[in-house]
């Protein structure tokens, strides 16, 4: 089974188990914001894997989490 999150990242179960990946790569979408976090430069991350990613894969990986933030991290009211 293939979902389609965005235009540039998939969850594919013959692709990393599921995880969601860039569209036609490899590379998780973890990977990516791991490395926003750990403060590598966009430009550094675009040209660290094999596949060279552009600053729309980043984008995309941003709103990914944002929209997963949103939709998951919910306070319980007591």
């Amino acid at each position: 089974m293939r979902i389609e999150i965005n235009p540039y990242i998939v969850a594919d179960s013959e692709i990393c188990g599921g995880t969601p990946t860039f569209k036609d790569t490899r590379i998780m979408v973890w990977q990516v914001l791991e490395l926003l976090e750990a403060g590598i430069p966009i430009e550094e991350i675009l040209n660290y894997f094999l596949v060279p990613l552009k600053k729309e894969h980043v984008k995309a990986a941003l709103q990914f989490a944002a929209q997963l933030a949103e939709k998951e991290f919910r306070l319980i009211q007591i």
